[in-house]
């Protein structure tokens, strides 16, 4: 009777432990979408995580190993040794997730966990943040770096998690340069020019100020519209002469560096609530720190690609930037209203703060 009634007592222990495990997986919570999705590249990928690991999904429109691709990984490596690999992040390139308006939109409703969105898609949410679509509104790169990490970015996040998106990094687009069919070397030269712009009323104008005739299109439409002489010349990163092969037609860049561009890593406020209190501050710091290094792979690649442009023939020009800034501010001052005083004023503190 004692021998039955020991073995009934090590049947039951053993369900115990085995219903106790089950539990504890079931508990463990992950953020929306964390489940089924399309194949993803993550560091660390490769080691078996932990039953309490929280899994984050982090899309981006731009390709696999761009500048940007090369900084979701880098974040994503960050990230797990900030918070000793209890939060782990897989990155789903090239518009896996979605667009950048529909991510974001998908954010606010739960389904998107983290992802990319440069300023000018995030201007549709949030109408300030056209003081930033201002052109030779930042005389380099380290004064867009203070004003987007500084008051500006504060502002920003301040409108974004009203919208139930955080604000949790700043990644760089960095300055856009025109790329022509016929040289520009002086600001003479942009006489008549029929140069392709977004859809940015302040792009347009600054541009028909400086006497190009400006000529909205879809990026999907530059190349034809180049090569059929539709456009003269358009606008970007260098590095995107070479990813779109615009080099093959435009043998001419100028440096005229009349915008520079953002982008955002952002996060629902479903899986913003999914990490734990005493994790937030390491995972921020995770974040920042791959964003750091994206700052510094979209330098590379531009140097890069300058030195290949180079070796295929492109000839390189560069315009001051008072120069045409002085054109183009009284163009400016009929968008005067769109311009919130609070941001204009904490964008020249922070730019004026070196």
């Amino acid at each position: 009777m004692k021998k039955l009634l020991a073995t009934l007592l090590t049947g039951a222990m053993i369900l115990g432990t085995l219903a106790g495990c089950g539990g504890s997986s079931e508990s463990s919570s992950a953020p929306a979408g964390s489940t089924a999705a399309p194949a993803a590249s993550s560091a660390g990928s490769k080691d078996t995580p932990a039953a309490d690991t929280i899994t984050i999904k982090m899309g981006m429109v731009d390709p696999d190993g761009s500048n940007f691709h090369k900084g979701g990984l880098a974040i994503a490596e960050e990230v797990k040794k900030a918070t000793d690999g209890r939060i782990t992040i897989e990155v789903f390139a090239g518009g896996q997730l979605g667009n950048e308006r529909d991510m974001y939109e998908g954010a606010q409703m739960g389904t998107i966990d983290m992802f990319t969105a440069s300023n000018a898609v995030l201007t549709s949410f949030i109408p300030e943040m056209a003081v930033l679509d201002q052109p030779f509104l930042f005389n380099d790169a380290d004064e867009a770096h203070r004003v987007i990490d500084g008051k500006v970015g504060g502002l920003i996040a301040e409108k974004t998690v009203a919208q139930k998106v955080h604000t949790v990094g700043w990644m760089d687009v960095g300055f856009r340069n025109v790329f022509s069919t016929r040289p520009v070397e002086t600001v003479a030269d942009f006489k008549n020019l029929k140069i392709r712009t977004m859809e940015n009323d302040l792009h347009i104008a600054a541009f028909n100020a400086l006497g190009a005739i400006a000529t909205p299109m879809a990026s999907g439409d530059v190349f034809t519209g180049l090569q059929q002489g539709t456009i003269d010349a358009a606008e970007n990163a260098v590095a995107n002469l070479i990813a779109n092969r615009y080099y093959e037609i435009t043998k001419n860049v100028t440096y005229t560096n009349h915008v520079f561009g953002f982008m955002g890593v952002f996060m629902s406020d479903k899986a913003w609530n999914q990490i734990p209190e005493d994790l937030r501050d390491a995972f921020l710091t995770g974040v920042k720190a791959g964003a750091d290094q994206q700052r510094q792979f979209l330098v590379e690649a531009n140097e890069a690609a300058a030195k290949e442009l180079v070796d295929l023939g492109v000839n390189f020009y560069e315009i001051p930037m008072d120069e045409m800034r002085v054109l183009v501010e009284p163009a400016m001052e009929q968008f005067s209203d769109r311009m919130d005083p609070a941001w204009v004023e904490a964008i020249e503190a922070d730019k004026n703060a070196a």
